[in-house]
């Protein structure tokens, strides 16, 4: 068995905890045994960190796999999948790592599973350098249903950073296939709306000042749409410790989704924090693709599993999803293209069509 491993450099490319997941998950669910070595190599603090190794943890739990080499700090790991089990399986990051990355992670295995799966994910659900719980429900979930299956997406308790102490419960059934998708019509903004948060000893003031600075930044391009952002104060029994933030999603004729976000950090005027969630939802609008650049690098995976040719219609193709692509094609042997849009409406704009043939991967226990 072990002449037919696959080898990873975790060091190439996007170098960090994507290519971890990306592989880690394709081989549970292609049965392929995995070395993944240099893991995080150019980063400040090289090796797994807490939530990667949970995501291991979890992948292995989900395929009663056998994992060598993870513990913190460590550059290394050997995986060899078994068979993909259903049933409720739990994943604690300890930290305030995300438990939207946990799901990336075991999202696309659980749908190859034998029987109905229950995640129960814990950490932060509004977290830096990942993306907000808000945009998992609000942006992924409506998106990647498109491959044909549903999931339920239970938030009992969010969390920040430091702490963490979030936790959100993923149900979700076996499919016998993924479909392709074909996201190639952006339409036109149809409604723009948000929510802002404060938790723990913040004022509400501080969620209404983001949403309001967030408001003045849209009009400023966009005149002709009522933007309806809600500011709450998150209750005390569903939120641990002390955060704030916003979402805003703009919301197309054809059904595409896009966002913008940001997090309150100490120190932090509230109206800096509205006008950059404002900002970067303005930039995701202007390319003229029909995900927005968060959205791109999650839909890889699903488009290499799936039966048939996917497209979707992006602004600039990102590291990660360069990356996702990179391994998509090295592991699951799916045939990817990425070429300039040539339609006439995105020949001044840098748009972008991905273009996947998918193994078809068929779930053997179905």
């Amino acid at each position: 068995m072990e002449g037919q491993r696959v080898e990873v450099d975790g060091g190439i490319m996007e170098g960090g905890g994507q290519i971890l997941r990306v592989s880690t998950a394709l081989s549970c669910l292609l049965g392929l045994p995995l070395h993944v070595q240099k893991i995080r190599a150019g980063r400040s603090t090289p090796g797994l960190r807490p939530q990667h190794l949970s995501g291991l943890e979890m992948v292995r739990d989900l395929c009663d796999g056998h994992l060598e080499g993870a513990e913190i700090g460590s550059t290394e790991i050997t995986f060899t999948p078994e068979k993909i089990r259903g049933g409720v399986h739990t994943a604690d990051t300890k930290t305030a790592g995300s438990v939207c990355l946990l799901m990336q992670v075991s999202m696309p295995c659980v749908l190859f599973a034998a029987s109905p799966s229950e995640l129960r994910l814990k950490g932060g659900t509004n977290a830096e350098m990942a993306p907000q719980i808000d945009y998992t429900v609000m942006v992924f979930k409506p998106i990647v249903e498109k491959f044909g299956f549903k999931f339920n997406c239970d938030i009992k308790m969010r969390g920040y950073y430091p702490k963490g102490g979030g936790e959100v419960i993923v149900r979700m059934s076996p499919v016998k296939q993924l479909d392709p998708i074909n996201l190639t019509d952006r339409g036109s903004v149809t409604k723009i709306y948000g929510r802002a948060f404060v938790a723990g000893v913040l004022p509400l003031k501080v969620a209404k000042d983001m949403a309001a600075a967030a408001v003045r930044c849209i009009r400023k391009e966009i005149r002709d749409l009522y933007v309806s952002i809600q500011s709450v104060q998150e209750s005390r029994d569903q939120a641990f410790g002390n955060g704030s933030g916003i979402i805003i999603v703009a919301e197309t004729s054809t059904g595409c989704l896009f966002a913008g976000s940001s997090l309150g950090k100490r120190g932090v005027n509230a109206d800096k924090v509205g006008i950059e969630a404002a900002e970067m939802l303005l930039a995701n609008l202007r390319h003229g693709g029909t995900v927005d650049e968060y959205l791109q690098d999650q839909l890889i995976i699903f488009m290499a599993l799936a039966n048939g040719i996917s497209r979707i219609k992006t602004g600039p193709v990102t590291l990660h999803t360069q990356t996702a692509i990179h391994f998509a094609e090295q592991l699951a042997k799916a045939k990817f293209t990425v070429k300039k849009s040539e339609e006439e409406e995105d020949a001044s704009k840098d748009t972008y069509i991905i273009e996947c043939e998918g193994i078809g991967m068929a779930n053997p226990h179905l």
